[in-house]
């Protein structure tokens, strides 16, 4: 199949819209280059233009664009797609990197950009396909990418990559995320917000408090405060009756950055004003607890803390595995 190399500077990546002057969401948005695009079996519709070399998909603009599921790479002519999904090599292996997460039915894998270029560069030109606020950066070294894996099953022969999250291994503003998307075909199922969840565990194991870039496109927002909401509710549930609660203690026990805490409080509208001890603005437990119950929201943390991988115990797998 027809791909760009791994080496090309005419590949992308995908980074956040601060890189660029113009990359704002607009009002009237470019229309996508690719009218249709199949995804293993799957047909979907494109939201956006991305930045699929022109010699390879036959022009600016084309109707129809094939790509391998498993790989992720493209061609315009189904023969040569249909030829490659027969003898990809990832069809009947695990997604490349290594897996740091694995519960109930889903894993997330984590690949570094540097190892895995063409990989990587193949996943965003796709994943351009439904990012606006997206612009371009051409080394993929300089990113680590985790794929959100649904394991094979009855219904699903093989692995299958639902989405991912990209960030940089070096944010100076402590970013946990360049990029996110769930694929469209795997929306509204609550993955985005595993994503999420695992982005800040995984930032706190590495000492990174922070957040996404920004700015957020509309839809992004929406998934954030949804996701800070869910997590300051747990930890206001979760203390002892009486207890006073600063947000900056909200922030330190979520890892959540103190100005979307607040956000959070706001979008629940839990908080009230009124004089007490600590000052003037406080939160409402009995209003949380209404919020949680209107909107059924679990009070069990999205993600298992335990189902992480950490590097020590894969090793040590291997090389009991070694000495078998």
């Amino acid at each position: 199949m027809a791909v760009a190399t791994a080496t090309s500077t005419n590949t992308p990546i995908l980074t956040s819209p601060h890189r660029a002057a113009n990359s704002t969401p607009s009002a009237n948005p470019m229309p996508p280059n690719i009218a249709n695009v199949v995804l293993g079996n799957l047909h979907i519709k494109p939201w956006y233009p991305s930045f699929y070399p022109e010699d390879i998909i036959g022009g600016r603009r084309t109707d129809w664009l094939y790509v391998c599921q498993w790989c992720f790479r493209y061609t315009s002519e189904i023969m040569k797609f249909c030829g490659h999904c027969k003898v990809c090599p990832l069809k009947e292996e695990t997604p490349p990197g290594d897996c740091v997460y694995e519960k109930d039915g889903y894993a997330i894998y984590q690949i570094d950009g540097e190892d895995h270029k063409l990989y990587a560069q193949n996943l965003s030109l796709f994943s351009k396909l439904f990012l606006e606020t997206k612009s371009v950066f051409f080394d993929a070294s300089t990113f680590l990418y985790y794929t959100l894996v649904l394991r094979a099953s009855a219904s699903n022969p093989h692995d299958q990559v639902v989405g991912f999250f990209s960030k940089e291994k070096m944010s100076w503003d402590n970013n946990n995320v360049a990029c996110i998307l769930i694929f469209p075909p795997w929306q509204r199922r609550g993955l985005g917000q595993i994503l999420i969840a695992a982005s800040y565990e995984l930032g706190k194991r590495e000492g990174r408090f922070g957040g996404p870039e920004r700015p957020l496109s509309a839809m992004g927002m929406k998934g954030y405060l949804w996701f800070w909401s869910g997590e300051v509710a747990r930890c206001i549930m979760g203390m002892p009756g009486k207890r006073t609660m600063g947000v900056k203690e909200i922030s330190d026990a979520t890892w959540i950055l103190p100005d979307d805490v607040v956000g959070a409080l706001k979008e629940m509208n839990v908080v009230e004003t009124r004089k007490t001890a600590s000052g003037n603005v406080v939160v409402s437990k009995s209003k949380v607890k209404a919020w949680v119950e209107k909107h059924g929201v679990s009070l069990v943390p999205l993600i298992d803390v335990e189902a992480f991988v950490d590097a020590e115990e894969e090793e040590e797998e291997e090389e009991e595995y070694d000495d078998d």
